[in-house]
């Protein structure tokens, strides 16, 4: 997606933060250099090669990616690149969520 990486480029060069929605569990090759922020140190700043450009890192860029997968599971190499996050909240889950704390609470010994 060359507008993509396009609006990637000018984020990374103007400390812009930048999201990228609804991804599926296999990651385009061309974020390898930003997720594992592939920085090279170049006078006073930072450079980045993003494809077969190399351009100006500010260190002010963000990059977040969202998926509406309910339960990912990403590779182990994608794993230790990224921060992953799950908002996903359920009924079940909040209701597990809250016994853990009156059991925590009430009856310590059983944890």
């Amino acid at each position: 997606e060359a507008s993509f990486l396009r609006t990637l480029e000018l984020g990374i060069q103007f400390g812009k933060w930048i999201l990228l929605e609804n991804i599926g569990i296999n990651l385009d090759p061309a974020l390898e250099p930003v997720l594992q922020q592939q920085k090279v140190r170049d006078g006073s700043g930072y450079i980045i090669k993003l494809g077969d450009k190399s351009i100006n890192y500010s260190e002010s860029f963000k990059f977040f990616m969202t998926t509406t997968l309910p339960n990912p599971h990403y590779s182990p190499e994608v794993s230790v690149k990224v921060t992953l996050l799950n908002f996903a909240i359920t009924p079940t889950g909040l209701e597990d969520q809250m016994l853990g704390l009156v059991v925590a609470k009430e009856r310590p010994d059983l944890e």
